[in-house]
């Protein structure tokens, strides 16, 4: 089932690429492509749904892309948030396909369009961690991806173009740096993930990388300089929720049955 899924991932992003639509995967089946260790007995996980990213400006084309590989587009969704969002569903496997135009919105906002042509298969690797730090209420399909994430990419403070396999800490702390918000749940997230390690099947010498990358990531956030937009929020702190709620998309009978 989970070797369908990512056969199904390359189906749609071949067609796409064919058509010359920039399309690239995210989620946990993009955590499963570039991570051994998410085939790891205690990272292990089920991928029922697949995460897309695109460009706002080729949404029709994506739009027909999914149609002509027999997906049913979720209406009401779409007509709703189809300038950045598109939800479409394959209710033969009872699958889900969220793809997301240009800017990644949930607990906070990512914009992504730009840096979509970095990597051909997914969204860049710095990119796809950071869509799990920016989870407010993590759960454990996100703890096991971002243990996976960091136990196979090493952490570093000036990205090689060539190397695509590396987390990029300047990129993140920049962003940090800049949104207090963001910030402040990352931070977070990464602390909390120190405390969760202990619970998962990791040998000693890969627990020890795994504490080193979080906190190099947490230095790197931590020391930046701070835009004078981020210390006024900062003056505000948690007396104001810095985090969305985001959406959660109503499924169709045919596929929320399962």
């Amino acid at each position: 089932m989970q070797s369908a899924i990512s056969d199904e991932a390359k189906r749609v992003l071949d067609e796409a690429k064919e058509r010359g639509i920039i399309l690239r995967l995210f989620g946990g089946v993009a955590v499963k492509y570039h991570c051994p260790s998410a085939t790891h007995r205690s990272l292990q996980r089920s991928y029922p749904d697949l995460d897309f990213f695109g460009r706002e400006k080729q949404g029709r084309e994506i739009r027909k892309l999914f149609l002509d590989l027999g997906y049913e587009p979720n209406q009401r969704f779409n007509a709703l948030h189809g300038a950045t969002r598109l939800i479409f569903e394959d209710s033969k496997n009872l699958r889900v396909v969220d793809i997301f135009l240009d800017v990644f919105r949930m607990c906070h906002t990512l914009h992504l369009g730009d840096r979509l042509t970095l990597d051909d298969y997914t969204i860049p690797i710095s990119d796809l961690l950071l869509t799990k730090l920016q989870v407010v209420e993590t759960n454990e399909k996100d703890i096991r991806d971002l243990i996976a994430i960091l136990k196979d990419h090493d952490v570093v403070e000036r990205i090689d173009s060539v190397d695509r396999e590396v987390i990029d800490a300047r990129y993140v702390s920049t962003l940090c740096a800049d949104d207090w918000g963001l910030c402040k749940t990352i931070s977070l997230t990464l602390r909390k993930l120190l405390t969760f390690l202990s619970k998962y099947e990791i040998e000693p010498e890969a627990k020890q990388i795994l504490e080193a990358r979080i906190n190099q990531l947490l230095h790197a956030i931590e020391t930046v300089p701070k835009s004078f937009r981020w210390k006024l929020r900062d003056k505000v702190g948690e007396k104001k929720r810095w985090y969305d709620l985001p959406e959660v998309p109503i499924r169709t009978q045919s596929v929320s049955s399962a």
